[in-house]
């Protein structure tokens, strides 16, 4: 790779042929990525029409655990079928679970459609990451990963937006029938951009771990019902329950039996597993969102749509960054790699002095913004070549494997940190509401999440070291 300005930038993956399937990688994610936020917002409102509140929780619960085992399955229905035959069945899945949401007369239907959404959208999600690898030269992948990133952030910024829209007047029903209406166009693109002679990948070598995904859909399981409780002892139980079943995974993928991920990546030590740990280190940095909304309303009197539009700085930040850096030069590459970790550490830092604590300076507003911003500018710029390391260190048999591997480790690792965020703001007395309460929580929070960037800075000082050495 040489070092010209232009090489793996924005004119190389939007010229000819390439600009087409970056949209595919792109617009998958993104019908995803809407679904999640739009769901999350409308929520309320089904609840209110067709009832289930004591089923609140599964909504999200049922649509990560399918997410993961489809991005379990990923590597060993790709080779069977293609990538063409892939999308069709990963698009049909999503279609037809939201048609189900859509008609649901009451909640447990409602689950159906979720579990079968979350199987199409897991699909999808992971096709995006594999297509990178198999569309688009090594030089692209950073920037072509960027589109994924930039998919996050612009659906964040609109999916709540709208969810209000369809959550207004009980029309929550046309939230799902507005996502159904996403794949018709998806699937023309995927069957006008994607090579009619693509080679399948070779099938994986070692049977289906079918134990190692288990435990994972568990672990998943435990900690999402656990953080849905108010009660501390039920975050701390479903959490502990969790970190058991991660290190039983860990010693499975470890042995010599069979392994749902490629080799290495769950030992921080080689380069796929130290890729992984900032991956995770990296999404669990993120969580920290869920509850800042609230903490504005709460201790900065902010109005509703104020403190959204605040939180959105966040996702805008992440974009913007992943956009700047993606067509980086190479030798340029490290630097961004090592300022992401600490930008976030920085952001987080300023967080946990402002946030808790209303007017203590002029134009606190701005600087909360400009924290925001920042943190997910640090996100942005080190997520694009993060995710292109998985490519690189994965063995040439394994490369497919673990590109699938990626969905499964995003959507495991934003389980544990948004459960992890609820269990330290319940410990810290937000379950009991209030100003002090709240302000608590929000200290611990953000004091104890800084740790997150300095684990993902760690991982990347490994992952470059191993570069070098390659």
């Amino acid at each position: 790779m040489s070092g010209g300005k232009t090489q793996g930038g924005w004119g190389d993956l939007l010229r000819g042929s390439n600009g087409p399937r970056a949209l595919v990688v792109g617009g998958g994610m993104a019908m995803h990525a809407i679904n999640v936020f739009i769901v999350i917002t409308i929520l309320p409102s089904v609840v209110r029409d067709i009832g289930g509140i004591s089923y609140f929780a599964w909504n999200t619960t049922l649509y990560v655990i399918a997410s993961v085992l489809a991005g379990g399955f990923c590597a060993r229905i790709l080779p069977r079928i293609g990538a063409r035959a892939h999308y069709r069945g990963a698009l049909a899945l999503f279609a037809v679970g939201s048609a189900i949401c859509a008609l649901a007369p009451s909640m447990p239907v409602l689950l159906a459609g979720r579990l079968v959404q979350g199987l199409g959208a897991g699909s999808v999600s992971a096709l995006s990451y594999t297509m990178v690898r198999a569309l688009f030269p090594e030089r692209l992948w950073p920037t072509a990963i960027s589109v994924i990133s930039a998919s996050w952030g612009i659906a964040t910024c609109f999916g709540p937006a709208l969810g209000g829209l369809f959550a207004e007047g009980s029309n929550w029903r046309w939230a799902f029938w507005s996502v159904a209406a996403v794949v018709p166009l998806l699937w023309l693109l995927v069957e006008r951009s994607l090579p009619r002679d693509l080679a399948r990948p070779p099938l994986p070598a070692r049977p289906m771990a079918y134990l190692n995904l288990a435990l994972l859909c568990l672990s998943v399981l435990a900690v999402s019902l656990g953080s849905a409780d108010p009660a501390p002892w039920r975050n701390l139980l479903g959490f502990a329950v969790a970190v058991g079943g991660l290190a039983w995974f860990v010693r499975l993928e470890r042995g010599r039996g069979r392994r749902l991920m490629p080799h290495g990546a769950t030992n921080p030590v080689t380069g796929l597993g130290a890729t992984f740990a900032a991956m995770m280190a990296v999404v669990v940095a993120v969580n920290t969102e869920i509850f800042v909304p609230y903490f504005l309303q709460t201790l900065h009197a902010m109005a509703p749509i104020n403190a959204g539009y605040l939180s959105a700085l966040m996702s805008m930040g992440w974009t913007i960054g992943a956009v700047a850096v993606a067509g980086a030069r190479p030798e340029l590459t490290p630097n961004w790699m090592r300022a992401g970790p600490i930008v976030i550490g920085l952001a987080l830092a300023g967080m946990f002095l402002l946030l808790p604590r209303a007017g203590v300076l002029p134009g606190q507003t701005a600087l909360l913004g400009l924290c925001l911003l920042a943190q997910g500018c640090g996100i942005g710029m080190c997520w694009p070549h993060v995710c292109a390391g998985v490519f690189r260190f994965a063995a040439d048999s394994e490369k497919d494997l673990a590109a699938a591997s990626m969905t499964m480790v995003i959507m495991v690792s934003n389980a544990l940190g948004s459960a992890l965020a609820g269990m330290v703001t319940n410990l810290a007395g937000f379950s009991g509401g209030g100003m002090p309460g709240a302000a608590m929580a929000a200290s611990w929070l953000f004091g104890t999440y800084v740790a997150a960037p300095l684990l993902a800075f760690l991982a990347i000082r490994r992952i470059l070291v191993l570069r070098l050495r390659a």
